[in-house]
């Protein structure tokens, strides 16, 4: 049996560490007993030799370890991940009302579950992972989650960048890992939030199938659509426009790339045409590259407009050019916002900065010459907690012209 994986780490990387980062990089490694395999438990010790933290180790990621526990020594047991995941559960008691059962159990190193994803639709829960460090681990995994949340599918979603090695293992992206129907594999469920009916597609759908991350906007939206005309641009399966619909919208103009986001906008629709307000809005969904028909499309205003595109930088080469996307799309948005109207501006990319988001739609509002009011900026969700600074990606601005 092989001895025990021992690392010690830089000074700078042992600070971070005790302040509560939950990576550390492979050249911030000083010291290691043996080659490390890829899952396993490494033990990082101080520079006097006693326990700092333990983390699960990648001998092939740059991000080399990434953090499960800090401070005094314990056992990674099976009683030890029971209580990890009780933990984070009750983190999210009392957050949704009974008409909610979509929402992030688990968002990763924030929760203490690094490079893991747990999501809930109804019954069926969807883990994706980040880092082949988990692989190993999935059986565990598996018997923990049915143990605490009994769930009635759990479905395994893989990033792109652990594909490959996740097949070795026998583990392929959107892979049930528990299923109570016998050979019948629902790669679409019907979920609710806050009353609304939405389909998640948590086989092959983006991110775990929804975008759960901006239900508190989509609230703040019903709340100001009473006899709007709202345009939700990126609209994908139509979450705002639902939300506004039932906040006593006339109509909702969906634009959207996607002729499959709109058919599933389509289907959502039709799962709430028993809530009046819904029944009662006019929907409109149009296909294009919505960038194109907000700088050049009909000339059209709206009294709510929703700009919450995809991410616009997916690395930190990708920024400069993002930031400067941000306010050109801003601009366009502003520009179809009828006197006394509301933009909503968001953003989904982690490389840039709240800064420079927010400076950038204001720039273009001031830009635009025309008089404007900032309501209020947001940023996560309390299911999506953001414990370091690399976890923080979303992020929206709401102004009154």
């Amino acid at each position: 049996m092989s001895p025990r994986l021992k690392l010690r780490v830089s000074p700078a990387a042992e600070s971070a560490v005790r302040s509560g980062h939950p990576w550390v990089y492979g050249d911030s490694l000083r010291e290691q007993n043996r080659p490390g395999s890829l899952g396993e438990y490494a033990v990082i010790y101080d520079r006097q030799d006693r326990f700092l933290a333990i983390g699960l180790f990648d001998p092939d990621s740059p991000l080399r370890v990434r953090i499960l526990h800090v401070g005094k020594p314990v056992v990674l047991d099976e009683n030890w991940w029971r209580q990890h995941l009780r933990i984070t559960l009750h983190r999210r008691e009392g957050l949704f009302d009974e008409r909610t059962n979509g929402y992030r159990c688990i968002y990763g190193e924030s929760d203490g579950w690094p490079g893991l994803v747990l999501d809930r639709y109804a019954g069926t829960y969807v883990m994706k992972l980040y880092t082949g460090a988990w692989l190993s681990r999935l059986p565990e995994l598996i018997s923990l989650i049915e143990a605490e949340l009994h769930p009635e599918q759990l479905i395994l979603r893989l990033s792109r960048n652990m594909q490959v090695v996740a097949k070795v293992g026998g583990w392929t992206d959107g892979k049930p890992l528990i299923s109570r129907d016998i050979g019948a594999l629902r790669s679409t469920v019907v979920f609710e939030e806050t009353g609304i009916r939405f389909e998640a597609e948590v086989v092959q759908g983006q991110k775990t199938g929804f975008f759960l991350d901006q239900r508190e906007n989509r609230q703040f939206i019903e709340s100001v659509a009473k006899g709007a005309e709202v345009l939700n641009a990126f609209s994908f399966s139509g979450g705002f426009s639902l939300y506004a619909a039932r906040g006593g919208a006339i109509s909702v103009t969906d634009l959207d790339i996607s002729a499959h986001a709109l058919e599933s906008a389509q289907r959502n629709v039709a799962l709430n045409r028993h809530i009046p307000e819904i029944a009662a809005c006019r929907f409109e969904q149009i296909q294009c590259d919505a960038f194109e028909w907000l700088a050049r499309g009909p000339r059209r205003e709206f009294e709510v407009v929703i700009l919450d595109p995809p991410s616009l930088a997916r690395r930190e080469l990708e920024r400069a050019g993002a930031v400067e996307a941000y306010g050109r799309l801003a601009m366009s948005g502003i520009q179809r916002v009828r006197p006394g109207g509301l933009l909503f501006a968001a953003s989904c990319s982690a490389h840039v900065s709240e800064a420079e988001f927010f400076e950038g739609v204001r720039q273009a509002a001031r830009d635009s010459g025309r008089l404007f009011r900032e309501i209020k900026t947001v940023g996560h969700p309390a299911d999506h907690p953001v414990r370091f600074a690399e976890a923080g990606y979303l992020k929206g601005i709401y102004l009154r012209f």
